[in-house]
């Protein structure tokens, strides 16, 4: 006894064999998704975000909505490859290594509602999809004739080994909120069918060949300038943070049926590996804790004008107004954004966004645990 004892013990110190995992070899990403990804998008249909947007990297208006790079931008970087082109703009653009089909204002479900009337974009995921699918037809056309298409259209082979990152969501439930749904109703009526819109377009692209799935849930967004500016949040459902309660609610009860359909997406699509990543436990994390991690006013837009939240929604940021015949700019950036977690009531500063790569990136709040490196491997 006492020998098979010492024998199970000496099994049990020996070293583990060392698994290898090779990193991917992303070609290309496909992103679709709204304000938090849109690389140019809705700048391209609808005129381009004002200065001082993208002053801190790009130093002149890029197409986001930030002072600098978003997310999506590191990402591209870290895999090395080039920014993603907007799908919509026609100038200056090279799809060679992808397409960026995000919007600013999109949402997963088609709004009844125009943008003037709303701010939510045209460009609704199945909209996105749809421009993602003639792409990749067209595109393939094109490259047969060599030459310049060769150089800025992606090769066939590329749609089945990129990555397709998505962040969408959060504007499905302010939609909600807007049409004077309770928190209630928005998780009862709203919440069930962006998500089943939300799978059948990860259906649709898998049937396209796409196999690596990126996608992050939504954040909190009762911890936005904007939110709490625009809708009137009783002091009781503020958090200790001072956030808004019942829209942070709604985001993680989006966030727990978004993830139950990640599972349920799994077992239908056997060859997809998705990544289910928790952004929103990362961006509440700097919001809450942001003078431990180098960053002021966290609920305080750093381009914008005037309240408690220095954000006004008739006057936002780059806005300017004429007064005796000279154009002043009304809303203009703070003196520092390398130090803001909120750019503009809305969106994130770039110093903010590398923050959140920088968490994300090594799958630290990923399910399955895996790194962005690796994000096309069946663990």
């Amino acid at each position: 006894m006492h020998i098979i004892f010492s024998l199970v013990i000496s099994i049990a110190l020996l070293p583990s064999p060392t698994i290898s995992i090779t990193k991917c070899d992303f070609p290309a990403i496909f992103n679709f998704g709204d304000s938090n990804s849109d690389t140019g998008g809705l700048s391209a249909a609808f005129g381009q975000a004002p200065p001082p947007n993208g002053e801190t990297y790009f130093h002149s208006p890029a197409g986001r909505y930030s002072d600098g790079r978003l997310v999506i931008d590191f990402i591209a970087e870290s895999l090395g490859l080039p920014y993603l082109s907007a799908y919509l703009d026609s100038v200056g653009s090279n799809f060679n290594h992808g397409a960026n089909f995000a919007t600013a204002g999109s949402t997963i479900r088609p709004q009844n509602t125009t943008m003037s009337q709303s701010g939510y974009s045209p460009v609704s995921l199945d909209v996105q999809f749809v421009q993602f699918s003639d792409f990749h037809r067209r595109s393939q056309i094109f490259n047969k004739k060599g030459e310049v298409f060769e150089k800025l259209l992606p090769k066939e082979d590329y749609f089945s080994e990129a990555l397709y990152t998505f962040d969408i969501g959060q504007n499905d439930l302010t939609a909600g909120y807007k049409l004077n749904m309770t928190t209630e109703q928005v998780k009862a009526y709203v919440v069930p069918d962006v998500l089943g819109q939300f799978s059948n377009i990860i259906m649709y692209i898998y049937g396209q060949g796409g196999r690596s799935f990126w996608i992050h849930n939504t954040g909190p967004v009762g911890c936005l300038p904007y939110i709490l500016d625009r809708f009137l949040v009783a002091a009781a459902q503020l958090d200790e943070y001072g956030c808004a309660s019942p829209f942070n609610e709604v985001a993680q009860y989006f966030n727990r049926r978004l993830k139950e359909a990640v599972v349920q997406l799994r077992k239908e699509l056997p060859e997809a590996v998705i990544t289910y990543v928790d952004v929103y436990a990362v961006k509440y994390t700097l919001i809450t804790q942001a003078k431990k991690y180098g960053f002021q006013h966290p609920l305080v837009a750093c381009c914008g004008h005037g309240g408690k939240y220095n954000f006004n929604r008739y006057v936002k940021c780059g806005a300017k107004k004429t007064i005796n015949g000279k154009e002043i700019l009304m809303a203009n950036s703070c003196k520092d954004p390398s130090v803001r977690v909120n750019w503009d009531g809305v969106h994130f500063t770039e110093a903010a966004n590398k923050w959140i790569f920088g968490q994300i990136a090594d799958g630290s709040f990923s399910d399955p645990p895996i790194s962005l490196q690796i994000a096309c491997q069946r663990i």
